[in-house]
């Protein structure tokens, strides 16, 4: 996924993102960012960022906002890089994005091959999460979505005005 930054977008620390060097002769480990699977995180680009480059998608997603902020979304459990270019196309940054599960109040149980997981804030209430069972995912995903429709007002069973 490619995102270029306007003009605004590119001032910045660079805390999170350090410049790579393509002349190392030992490459240095890159920085680590975490964020949690389906939560975002804001970070701050390096000056001089005009293309942002996920390389996993899938995994996370980037959403480049004002003044050198990028908003960063975990989309699915795994690992991948981000790089940053200057104008010209050069790097000027990488850094690694991995995607985690949250492990506060979640709670996972196992039935044979099956898992279910539990969001216990402080009551246990079905949160399905990647890697649950199929019929797990499917029910309680299809419960929500209808819950959410019917929130809306897009629903099925959703009283209609009588006209007159």
């Amino acid at each position: 996924m490619h995102r270029t930054l306007s003009n605004a977008g590119r001032a910045g620390l660079v805390l999170l993102l350090t410049g790579a060097s393509a002349a190392a002769a030992q490459p240095e480990p890159l920085p680590v960012v975490t964020v949690l699977v389906d939560n975002a995180k804001v970070i701050r680009l390096p000056e001089k960022t005009a293309t942002v480059i996920v390389g996993n998608p899938i995994i996370a997603e980037v959403t480049p906002q004002k003044n050198g902020v990028l908003v960063l979304t975990g989309k699915s459990f795994g690992s991948t890089n981000l790089i940053a270019l200057d104008t010209a196309g050069a790097m000027i940054a990488e850094t690694m994005i991995r995607v985690e599960a949250s492990q506060d109040s979640t709670i996972t149980v196992q039935r044979g091959l099956d898992r279910e997981s539990l969001s216990c804030t402080p009551n246990c209430q079905p949160a399905v999460q990647l890697g649950d069972s199929a019929k797990f995912f499917d029910t309680n995903s299809g419960q929500a979505d209808s819950r959410r429709k019917l929130a809306i007002g897009g629903g099925a069973g959703v009283p209609q005005a009588a006209e007159h």
